[in-house]
């Protein structure tokens, strides 16, 4: 009998917050990680959902769509489009 544990929604949460900081492409680390410590726990499930497949996109990738330079897949589009707005207000200058 295999049983296989179910992950909390505390530990998923967890999970893709260190996922967002340890990418492994130092630019994407510094927009995926404050988004998932600000934005992850305000999440709708079906949100919660999309980001985490998106984290499974290879980071090149990622900051491409990210910064506009390459169009994205359109089931990704209004989320990257709330996480590059975020990353533009948090390193905007006031």
């Amino acid at each position: 009998m295999t049983g296989q544990v179910q992950e909390t929604p505390e530990a998923r949460l967890k999970r893709m917050v260190m996922r967002s900081w340890r990418r492994g492409m130092k630019e994407m680390d510094m927009v995926l990680g404050p988004f998932a410590d600000s934005e992850l726990a305000k999440m709708d499930p079906a949100t919660l959902d999309l980001y985490d497949a998106l984290l499974e996109e290879y980071d090149q990738d990622l900051y491409l769509w990210v910064s506009g330079a390459k169009p994205c897949p359109p089931e990704y589009l209004q989320l990257l489009q709330v996480i590059a707005a975020f990353a533009k207000k948090r390193h905007s200058v006031a």
